[in-house]
């Protein structure tokens, strides 16, 4: 895997990991509330996700949230506010509980038919000097199988995230190495 090795944007390109491109559109597929974790809609909501099951706490006590019940309570009951760290934590753990919760429906939903069409949109060589640019067209390919990708994805690991989205674009054949780094992957399940 050469192209893992080089020192990505060095003339000025510019992009992301098609890997964080995935994980981006997953997450807009598993959203699910809308309202900021700032509002107190949106922390209620979150709040009453996260404390409904035992899966919820424990993904607050991951998130590093360790406040007393009544606290806790307080929150839910509105009368007291979370400091902004917490705020954060709360969101976190909301979003490592939803791709938990969502990650089997949705693998469900990418698997079916034979797999889910992704559409690769190339890097932005805009400022990379011209003899410098490389032909890089807008790619489509039909990824059969995302078990390994959906599975990093809900666990939150980058890494093998990052491995499982190299795994499925190998099929774009010598020519994988050029879309490590995309502007935007787009799929719809």
């Amino acid at each position: 895997m050469p192209d893992r090795t080089q020192d990505f944007g060095h003339y000025g390109a510019r992009g992301a990991r098609g890997s964080e491109a995935a994980a981006r559109v997953l997450d807009s597929l598993a959203s699910g509330i809308a309202s900021p974790v700032t509002t107190r809609r949106g922390l209620a909501a979150r709040l009453r996700y996260l404390t409904r099951s035992a899966a919820g706490h424990d993904a607050m006590r991951d998130a590093g949230i360790t406040v007393r019940p009544r606290t806790l309570k307080a929150w839910l009951a509105g009368t007291q506010r979370p400091n902004t760290a917490n705020l954060a934590k709360i969101d976190a753990a909301y979003r490592a509980l939803r791709r938990r919760n969502v990650a089997r429906y949705l693998l469900a939903r990418l698997n079916a038919n034979g797999g889910t069409r992704v559409e690769i949109h190339p890097l932005d060589q805009s400022q990379v000097p011209i003899p410098r640019q490389r032909v890089l067209e807008y790619r489509r390919l039909n990824i059969r199988t995302w078990d390994a990708i959906v599975d990093a994805w809900s666990r939150g690991d980058m890494r093998a995230l990052d491995d499982a989205w190299i795994d499925q674009i190998v099929n774009l054949g010598s020519q994988w190495g050029k879309y490590e780094y995309v502007t935007s992957v787009g799929f719809a399940a």
